[in-house]
């Protein structure tokens, strides 16, 4: 088997990731070296079933391990035992290590059954390499992000402990919260999909520092039920259906997370029985257009807002999927706002940014409006894990950017509408046979499949599709959106079948979805 280290890291059944876990240990050790940093290791298979795991290095400010080193990580993966040693040497040779500094490495899981012993084997390579580790125990990747980069940032960023995770984004979304005049209690009220995950316990030790400012009933918490089964925001997403286990009412607001706790997405039900879903492209609308807002009524003409998923009178940029991509494109702007569509996503503000906002706050020289409006966004980068998309800290904002703006979910929901669509997945022999331009938006291999794909969309009114090598499996993705559900729908399978038989399909042709 050949494992390839990819946005996600490395992904598959954990019976399978033993050996994975402790390379990765020894990686980690080295990448500490070779930065003079703590490098995080972070443990999960995020909203993959519950039999799979994985694990991801985290880089010095909590960012995805550089694109050099995700090489390493699939070179050391895929080596024999016999020729381990060399290939540590070779890239102890390439990289210049000095292999008589000090290493530091962090070290998370999430509440699999696996990740016990699969992060001991993580702790174990560290050791091997000498190098120092700190063992988290259970957290959510972001937050493991976050203590990576408040260790690194010596502090600046803040205290690389949980309690101050918590302590940070609730202070913030309490400050945020106090422009928001006569909620009712109902107005606070917020259901939250734990997925069976980290995120349900990790969240209740935020809500102990929210002061009932916002009221969480939580479901799906791991107390019963399995990870990721029939719950969490990708089931919810692609499904574009309720999870199971979440009793919730007409026009109640719902959101529900994924397995680590770095994805999310909102949802409601109409009076008539109708399902909405909010994903990360709705997120993404909310968050720019407020903060767009706060940008006019704090005078700021100089400071630049990019938007890398939707189109309300910021700058749009488009990108290959996955978040690495978006947050490098985002670190280009002052402030860049990304989400891709499956929930996934944050706000990254540039030095320059949170230095101009750090100076209006306490400006003297302001009016009371401007004065307001840069509280408002000191307090925004502060409920902000910037790191990496987290869903607990993009919650706390939806939820305080609702409040301060007196939205309900239905009036977020009908900012702009969302063509109907599907998303499918084709299993194929080997992902690699698919290769994509345009921000994969058109596909130039294999021979034959963009052609198939542009007469297909042809048949359909308002339609558009695309297709994509996933980043982690060998399926292909595929997206579909046109006039009706029902077009949609067709619209994908066929696209799926042109993907099975021109891109060397598994199995049975995929079938019609009704």
């Amino acid at each position: 088997m050949v494992l390839q280290y990819g946005t996600a890291g490395f992904r598959t059944n954990a019976k399978q990731l033993d050996h994975i876990m402790f390379r990765m240990g020894l990686l980690a050790t080295l990448r500490s070296r070779k930065t003079k940093a703590t490098i995080g290791v972070m443990v999960t298979a995020s909203h993959n079933p519950e039999e799979d795991n994985g694990v991801k290095l985290i880089d010095p400010m909590g960012e995805m391990l550089t694109a050099t080193w995700e090489d390493f990580a699939t070179q050391l993966a895929n080596t024999e035992q016999k020729e381990l040693l060399a290939a540590l040497k070779d890239i102890i040779n390439k990289e210049a290590i000095n292999m008589k500094l000090e290493a530091e490495v962090f070290v998370g899981k999430d509440t699999r059954s696996s990740s016990a012993s699969l992060s001991q084997a993580v702790l174990d390579g560290v050791h091997a390499l000498g190098g120092q580790s700190k063992d988290y125990g259970l957290v959510t990747t972001p937050q493991l992000h976050y203590m990576v980069c408040c260790q690194n940032s010596h502090g600046q960023y803040g205290e690389a402990t949980v309690e101050g995770y918590c302590s940070k984004l609730s202070q913030a979304f309490l400050a945020l919260s106090k422009n928001a005049s006569n909620r009712t209690d109902d107005q606070k009220h917020l259901f939250v999909d734990g997925a069976n995950g980290i995120g349900a316990p990790k969240l209740r030790e935020v809500e102990s520092h929210l002061k009932k400012q916002l009221q969480i009933s939580i479901f799906n918490d791991g107390s019963r039920g399995k990870l990721n089964h029939q719950c969490g925001a990708d089931f919810v997403k692609v499904q574009q259906k309720p999870p199971t286990g979440v009793e919730i009412s007409p026009g109640d607001r719902c959101c529900s997370f994924d397995g680590d706790a770095d994805r999310i997405v909102y949802y409601y039900t109409d009076s008539r029985g109708f399902f909405h879903l909010l994903d990360g492209d709705k997120i993404a609308t909310l968050i720019s257009t407020f903060l767009k807002e706060l940008l006019v009524q704090v005078g700021s003409q100089t400071l630049r807002c990019c938007c890398l998923c939707c189109y309300k009178e910021v700058i749009v940029r488009c990108t290959k999927t996955g978040v690495k991509h978006l947050h490098h494109a985002a670190q280009e702007f002052d402030i860049g706002v990304y989400f891709e569509a499956n929930g996934h996503g944050t706000v990254l503000f540039s030095k320059t940014a949170e230095e101009k906002v750090q100076l209006l706050a306490k400006s003297t020289n302001i009016n009371d409006e401007r004065k307001r409006a840069a509280l408002l966004l000191q307090n925004t980068v502060n409920v902000i894990n910037q790191t990496v998309g987290d869903a607990i800290s993009d919650m706390l904002l939806i939820e305080a950017i609702l409040a301060i703006k007196g939205m309900t979910v239905q009036q977020w929901d009908a900012i702009y509408s969302d063509l109907p669509n599907r998303q499918l997945k084709v299993t194929v022999s080997d992902r690699r046979v698919i290769e994509t331009t345009d921000a994969e938006r058109r596909a130039v291999s294999p021979a034959g499949l963009q052609e198939a794909i542009d007469g297909l969309v042809k048949k359909y009114k308002q339609a558009r599709s695309f297709v994509r090598p996933s980043g982690t499996e060998d399926v292909v993705r595929v997206y579909a959106e046109a006039d009706s559900q029902e077009s949609a729908d067709a619209l994908a399978h066929e696209v799926s079948l042109a993907v099975h038989r021109l891109a060397g399909g598994v199995g049975a042709e995929p079938k019609p979805l009704h």
